[in-house]
């Protein structure tokens, strides 16, 4: 499932080779992200907007939020949904995503990815910012981040977590955030979201730009891109790594990020945000 640009909703049922529209009642409000959890799709966007589907995708319904502010992204973990965005702001949903409250992140700039791992929800934000929750995203702390610059993504896996963001930047932490130091990157373009799977990390970013870590984000490699454009997302399932972005492009790896294939998208407008169902 993606999402982007006008509301638009597109998915795919065999490993993102073909995509088709989800939903003939497209939103009319522009959405960042979406993710995947208790049978339930949740993506958000423009104005704090939040739409979910629990049928698969086959139809969305929009749901009553607690903020007016932009939100970026979303994750799920240990039962609750947690969603980020303009000024510091948090908002959570326990169940199937029916209801949302207000959390309080204790900083003011943009927030624009989040991640779950180890019992823990991860933010990263403007500035090299980094926030998280132990407690499934009711109470926030400040992590220590050795960066000032603007991280736009975040992933979790093998107890490690990778932040990206502008100039290429990549950091990570193998100690539940509590320090972090800095990869050396092999891009200085933007990337703007990472993923994780079969013991590999994978980077997006700007000018079709992909990374690839297969150490934990010790050490990191460019992967031939079939694309020029932006890619915003990334997720992995089925063995799969799927990447969207600019123009609602979409591309593709069943060798875990070595080479890439572009698929054919249904839409020419921009992909925000993917995610995958099990």
């Amino acid at each position: 499932m993606a999402v982007g640009t006008g509301g638009k909703i597109v998915r795919s049922t065999d490993n993102g080779s073909s995509w088709d529209n989800a939903t003939s009642c497209q939103f009319s409000t522009n959405l960042d992200d979406v993710t995947f959890g208790n049978n339930t799709f949740v993506s958000v966007g423009d104005s704090g907007n939040i739409v979910r589907s629990t049928d698969n995708g086959s139809s969305f319904d929009n749901v009553t939020s607690v903020n007016s502010q932009y939100l970026y992204g979303i994750t799920f973990g240990n039962n609750t949904f947690v969603a980020v965005g303009t000024l510091g702001k948090i908002v959570r949903s326990t169940g199937n995503a029916s209801s949302w409250g207000n959390a309080t992140s204790g900083i003011s700039q943009y927030l624009r990815g989040i991640t779950f791992g180890n019992n823990t929800f991860l933010a990263v934000a403007q500035s090299g910012k980094i926030v998280r929750s132990t407690d499934n995203g009711t109470s926030w702390d400040n992590a220590t981040s050795n960066t000032a610059t603007n991280l736009w993504g975040v992933g979790f896996g093998n107890n490690t977590f990778v932040g990206v963001g502008v100039s290429g930047n990549i950091l990570r932490s193998t100690d539940n955030a509590s320090s972090w130091d800095n990869a050396t990157s092999p891009t200085a373009n933007t990337l703007n979201g990472v993923t994780f799977g079969n013991n590999t990390f994978v980077g997006v970013g700007n000018s079709g730009n992909i990374v690839r870590s297969t150490d934990n984000g010790s050490s990191w490699d460019n992967a031939t891109s079939p694309t020029a454009n932006t890619l915003y997302g990334v997720v992995f399932g089925n063995n799969t790594f799927v990447g969207v972005g600019a123009s609602g492009n979409i591309v593709r790896s069943t060798d875990n990020g070595s080479s890439w294939d572009n698929a054919t998208s249904p839409i020419t407008t921009d992909l925000k945000g993917v995610t995958f169902s099990e």
